[in-house]
């Protein structure tokens, strides 16, 4: 918020009960809150303070679904996206819908509305909360929106059912479980600027499970040194259990509160699954003097955005964006992994923002629902390994398969699933011998004749699990050992690649070439994600020993800084 709109609060906050804005009242049927990874038809954003970005965002998104564009001259814009700044002119705008209105920022996450699903397939609808700015026309853009595109709106902004909310603080999983700060509960209580109704916690989730179907709502302490407190700047929901979490060095800036907070989530909450939720680190870009917030920007990968096939990631510098990219591009097989300059000609990020805050999709309107939790490696080589998914559409679902292979590239074959109830689908991929990796994805159609696959990008994305071959209830036992270091050599931050029994005290050391320990750079319980971050831009240039240690024994890898 800039210093002068404060003085503006008060009129804004007074004004809003008489707007009459959308549907005030909760859905009179169960509704569920699209996850991010889900199909969309449509992507939004805001045009103005950084055309740069915008344009390379709308260059890549035409390739996946419809861009509606907010602004208050077409003509210009036309001609910024046909010029030949930010990677050349984009030629066919037919797949671009022009909306000319008033708005008052760029952030189109916060301000713009979530996707919410009737009955959990159905009618697409919208839902808008209170602004948590004093900007009025970014306020009132999910109605002007929804009434062009045709989608009812929802609506929190009226007592007895008004609710204070911003998209850049708010993830769901698809399923009934969402994530935010404290800072959703700060605005809405004693203390808040812009609500017209004090509520305590049990208050606010009353609200989110009535208008948005969330029965498990998790809130994370606030870390001290994100100033809007929005968790899209340190963690992205990847899939339904899977949490991509920004790293930063041992007990620099926010990272002793961030690692609470995953305590926390480790110890209390767990998936709709009903396991625990699954954590991937990403490091967190430094400036390039080697600061974090609170003395540097607050720059970060998770800052991303799913458009179908497509991440947009923003990117900062080649020392960094080498792991980050190569990170998610593990993480998410098959995706197409874009990444943007947030922070040199185009430097948004000092604004505290990036490619999540400025953009929002739109479902699409006939969702076809796939949800499945992949299997684990297993030492099975004897029996088929059973594969369920919930799968829902409004007209119901003819038939679901299981697409399956040893090759990550194909031949796939088909395990056909039968309905076993409630909604729930299963099939059986036959048993492999040790050492062998099985793919797989799911495809199914609907009575209607929809079909979807999930990982939406199959057959180029799948899941997949390692068949060990080891004797019933002999476990696998982890050997100690280095995987990779990478980038290697290196200038700045390095990926170690750990395997050691999840959770085991280690210790990771650099040694100097003659012996010397240079740095401890971890010592605590080996990652489940089996992955490190070292920082070595402020040792000489110079060739080094990374050393693991544990009860198990030690060993060492060689490293050189250039």
């Amino acid at each position: 918020m800039a210093p002068q709109e404060r003085a503006l609060i008060p009129a804004y906050r007074d004004s809003r009960p008489l707007l009459g804005r959308g549907i005030s009242s909760p859905p009179p049927f169960p509704v569920r809150t699209m996850a991010e990874w889900e199909e969309v038809e449509s992507l939004v954003i805001a045009w103005t303070g950084f055309p740069g970005i915008l344009k390379q965002i709308v260059r890549y998104a035409l390739d996946e679904c419809r861009v509606i564009i907010t602004c208050d001259d077409q003509a210009e814009v036309e001609a910024f996206l046909g010029n030949d700044q930010f990677g050349g002119p984009i030629g066919d705008l037919s797949g671009v819908t022009f909306l000319v209105a008033d708005f008052n920022s760029i952030w189109a996450r916060d301000y713009f509305a979530e996707n919410i699903y009737a009955n959990e397939v159905d009618s697409l609808l919208l839902l808008d909360w209170i602004y948590n700015r004093p900007r009025p026309a970014d306020d009132v853009l999910s109605d002007v929106i929804g009434a062009a595109e045709g989608i009812a709106v929802y609506s929190t902004t009226t007592a007895p059912y008004d609710l204070v909310h911003t998209g850049g603080n708010f993830m769901s999983d698809g399923a009934g479980t969402a994530f935010s700060s404290e800072l959703v509960l700060e605005e809405n209580g004693p203390n808040g600027e812009f609500n017209q109704t004090v509520r305590d916690e049990a208050g606010v989730d009353a609200i989110m499970q009535q208008f948005m179907g969330i029965d498990n709502y998790i809130k994370m302490t606030a870390l001290p040194f994100d100033g809007i407190n929005h968790i899209d700047m340190h963690m992205k929901l990847l899939d339904e259990e899977t949490l991509l979490v920004g790293e930063f060095p041992v007990g620099v800036s926010d990272g002793p509160q961030l690692e609470l907070n995953l305590e926390g989530i480790m110890a209390e909450e767990v998936s709709v699954y009903g396991d625990p939720f699954e954590f991937v680190r990403i490091p967190m870009p430094s400036s390039t003097s080697g600061n974090h917030p609170p003395n540097a920007s607050y720059r970060t990968f998770t800052n991303s955005v799913f458009i179908n096939g497509t991440v947009l990631v923003p990117t900062y510098r080649t020392e960094y964006d080498t792991i980050g990219l190569r990170i998610l591009n593990e993480q998410l097989p098959g995706y197409r992994i874009i990444g943007i300059d947030c922070d040199s000609e185009q430097n948004i990020i000092a604004q505290s923002g990036a490619i999540h805050c400025i953009t929002k999709t739109i479902g699409v309107r006939d969702p076809l629902l796939i949800r499945h939790q992949p299997l684990d490696d297993t030492q099975n080589t004897s029996t088929p390994y059973p594969v369920e998914a919930y799968i829902r559409h409004r007209t119901g679902i003819a038939t679901a398969t299981v697409f399956w292979s040893i090759a990550p590239d194909g031949p796939f074959l088909e395990a056909p699933m039968a309905p076993a109830g409630d909604g729930i689908w299963q099939a059986a991929i036959p048993a492999q011998a040790a050492g062998t990796f099985v793919y797989y994805y799911i495809h199914a159609e609907a009575i209607s004749g929809k079909e979807q696959v999930r990982p939406i990008v199959a057959p180029d994305g799948y899941w997949s699990f390692r068949v060990s071959g080891l004797p019933t209830g002999v476990a696998e036992r982890e050997v100690l050992r280095i995987t990779e270091v990478f980038p290697n050599p290196a200038s700045a931050v390095v990926s170690i690649g750990v395997a050691a029994p999840c959770c085991a005290p280690v210790q990771v050391e650099l040694l100097d070439a003659v012996g010397r320990s240079v740095r401890v750079a971890y010592n605590g319980p080996a990652p489940s994600d089996g992955r490190i971050f070292i920082d070595v831009a402020d040792l000489p240039a110079a060739p080094y020993l990374v050393v693991l240690t544990s009860s198990e024994g030690r060993t060492v890898a060689p490293m050189v800084k250039h």
